[in-house]
């Protein structure tokens, strides 16, 4: 038994495909399917059920994959020993980000990373939630940046900040006349929403204590996954929308003008980086962490006064 057959049917668990697994290892397919079949000779079972499409891992060999994921990872470990006794932060950290964080975080640390970090490669992919938690669990992604609790399990959460939900009223809005609001203030017949898939969506919701969807009040059901969206729809049209804070950086003096906070305890989006519960690159996913909280306001770091939303739709 080697690692790199270990590698091959990990590959071929998370692809599904014995063609797809062998182009992502840089082998050929039938070295792939050899290395395989000569593991399954040495251990007397099969491994994987070549006559479904797309393969999937028979009984035994769901265990036998999970084990595998263990081993590499306990394996990758080593490299990152070498890699701290020589005070080096180095490799390829792959990171799935939420569309409504990634435009408003992103620019703040990239290029301060990438200066530090030379020998860093970054990968940066954004997805949904349920997309980076996928790809978390077929280790896709070493790392995700995601509002939480994601209440799984398999998954560790490191709370980095709580970011302030604002609300975003046009000035023929009754909100707009508002100093502070109040989560009963809301009334989803008159507020923007994302379409379906983000959590932000729920989160809205969870604030407005209200689980109807747009389309049930308005003749016009618009769905969007953009934030920048919203905010034109407001611009342009009427009611308002409820928007995460970091995307208050770039507005005018008149949009800010349009922009009201809730009373304490503020809703708020708590953001963590989430990782597989077996995760390595552990070096790279703190210095990571440390960049982005050397660009996040200091308020943003505590919880005092804040109440998180859940990113599930509350019953």
């Amino acid at each position: 038994m080697t690692t790199v057959q270990l590698e091959y049917i990990v590959a071929v668990d998370t692809y599904r495909s014995f063609v797809l697994a062998a182009e992502k290892c840089f082998v050929t397919q039938p070295t792939l399917s050899m290395q395989i079949q000569k593991l399954e000779d040495e251990l007397g079972v099969k491994i994987f059920d070549r006559s479904k499409l797309p393969v999937i891992p028979t009984e035994i060999g769901v265990e036998i994959v999970t084990q595998a994921r263990i081993i590499l990872k306990e394996n990758g470990k080593i490299k990152e020993i070498i890699g701290e006794h020589k005070k080096e932060v180095q490799g390829i950290l792959r990171v799935g980000i939420i569309p409504t964080l990634a435009p408003y975080l992103l620019p703040r640390i990239l290029t301060g990373f990438m200066k530090k970090y030379p020998k860093v490669k970054l990968e940066i992919w954004e997805y949904p939630t349920e997309q980076i938690i996928q790809q978390l669990k077929q280790e896709q992604l070493d790392c995700g940046l995601l509002a939480t609790p994601l209440h799984n399990p398999n998954l560790e959460e490191q709370p980095l900040f709580y970011e302030s939900f604002v609300v975003y009223a046009a000035k023929n809005n009754s909100l707009f006349e508002r100093k502070y609001i109040k989560p009963e203030d809301i009334d989803v017949k008159e507020v923007w929403l994302l379409n379906e898939g983000h959590c932000m969506r729920n989160q809205v919701l969870n604030i407005c204590r209200d689980k109807f969807t747009m389309g049930e009040y308005k003749n016009l059901e618009y769905n969007t996954g953009s934030v920048e969206t919203l905010k034109r729809m407001v611009d342009l049209n009427a009611g308002y929308t409820i928007l995460p804070e970091l995307s208050l950086q770039d507005m005018s003096a008149r949009q800010m003008n349009m922009v009201r906070y809730f009373k304490a305890p503020e809703p708020v989006r708590e953001i963590s980086i989430v990782t597989h519960r077996f995760f390595i690159k552990q070096a790279l996913i703190a210095a990571f962490k440390k960049e982005i909280l050397a660009h996040v306001p200091d308020k943003m770091k505590v919880q005092k006064n804040k109440q998180v939303v859940d990113i599930a739709l509350e019953k």
